[in-house]
């Protein structure tokens, strides 16, 4: 599976569920499943390669300016929470995910943003993505035992960053925020002086 194919998986499950692809904040979230059901469609090894590239996609992303985004979104975003951001960012889309990485503030044209900006609720991050490879590999294959130790070989040999790439900046400094993500901080910080 290449990075094309990859993310045309992820389209269809998007273009299946419609309207209610972009906020993971829905008690009856749709995308999930959905995607799940098309990883049973693939082949064993397919689902794998699913999930390296996964991990190399959410990798990508593992960026100090989008974190620092997260951080004003959400109102904090720690280690575990930027992995959710992340995962929940997959799911936007690649061109959602694309532009974001290259310049986090656009995050601030998506509708979810907006609701998350007046507490009207809507969530971007979604926590159990990397576990939908594994179930939908057991759903073929009748086991996970595999899966487990294909994943346990493949990912200590990739490249993978030790720690968030790009400049940094005080998460709490509000005048900083505005100056480098002033469309995200015009949603959540005006007022807040």
């Amino acid at each position: 599976m290449d990075l094309d194919a990859w993310w045309t998986v992820i389209d269809q499950a998007r273009t299946a569920v419609g309207d209610r692809a972009d906020d993971r904040n829905l008690p009856d979230d749709p995308l999930p499943p959905e995607l799940t059901n098309l990883l049973v469609t693939l082949d064993a090894a397919e689902i794998i390669d699913f999930a390296l590239l996964l991990i190399q996609v959410t990798d990508s992303a593992y960026r100090r300016p989008l974190w620092n985004a997260a951080y004003l979104i959400e109102g904090g975003c720690g280690d575990d929470g930027f992995m959710d951001f992340r995962h929940g960012l997959v799911l936007q889309g690649r061109e959602t995910f694309t532009r974001a990485v290259a310049d986090p503030d656009s995050l601030a044209d998506l509708p979810v943003v907006a609701l998350m900006s007046r507490d009207e609720g809507g969530w971007i991050g979604y926590e159990s993505l990397s576990y939908l490879p594994r179930e939908a590999y057991g759903r073929v294959t009748g086991e996970t035992g595999s899966f487990d130790a294909a994943m346990e070989a493949a990912v200590p040999h990739m490249d993978r960053p030790a720690r968030a790439s790009g400049e940094d900046w005080d998460q709490e400094d509000d005048d900083e925020n505005r100056r480098r993500l002033p469309r995200l901080a015009a949603l959540f910080l005006d007022g807040d002086d």
